[in-house]
């Protein structure tokens, strides 16, 4: 019977151990609530920034080789899907933290490199606007909604350790919550683009 106990005991104090093991690895409840927050915020910049706009205004493009705020749009909603797309595939294999001695930056630094308009870069082919799987505004807006409201669920909810899981790719490697805050970012970038465009001298009135 005393052996039985001990065995028991010994049991429930591994089982417990590894509770704890798994819990920790899961996201922090600030790490959640910051996460959250940035998707929340940068969602609804993107719905502010096109709010009332009429036809005009939306294909208004300021010189030939710059986009309309319909094609920001479209951008921001064909990479919120691709991106994602990316990332995703790293959370069905095996946790990989030996890779984060190849990440470049923290959190807050990422998702300030990605929304500083002073630093310019080319997008990939697939992602110009007029390779875009969205032929309309509201068409892009409503998968960028769904897209975001997925992402927004599985910061709130996933269980899986998203700091070891670890994105490897040409452009650099994060680890999956910030690849999530990249993400963010990288609306809100072209939520600034918007407003450029629209302080240009000869923007539409209405």
């Amino acid at each position: 019977m005393k052996h039985l106990l001990i065995t028991t005991f010994l049991s429930l104090a591994v089982y417990q151990g590894l509770a704890q093991q798994k819990t920790t690895n899961m996201l922090t409840s600030p790490e959640r609530s910051k996460a959250v927050q940035l998707l929340q915020q940068t969602e609804a910049g993107v719905f502010a920034a096109v709010k009332g706009l009429s036809e005009a205004q939306l294909n208004f493009k300021p010189a030939a080789d710059k986009w309309s705020v319909a094609e920001c749009i479209k951008h921001i909603a064909a990479a919120e899907k691709e991106l994602w797309a990316m990332a995703e595939p790293a959370l069905s294999q095996p946790a990989n933290p030996e890779k984060r001695t190849e990440i470049r930056f923290s959190d807050d630094d990422l998702v300030k490199a990605v929304e500083d308009r002073s630093r310019r870069s080319k997008t990939f082919t697939a992602l110009e606007p007029a390779n875009s799987p969205y032929q309309t505004v509201a068409e892009a807006l409503t998968a960028f909604k769904a897209g975001r409201e997925k992402l927004i669920a599985l910061v709130k909810e996933s269980k899986a350790d998203l700091r070891n899981h670890i994105v490897v790719l040409p452009v650099g490697t994060y680890d999956s919550y910030q690849f999530i805050l990249l993400i963010a970012a990288h609306s809100n970038r072209h939520t600034q683009q918007i407003d450029e465009v629209k302080a240009t001298l000869n923007y539409p009135k209405h």
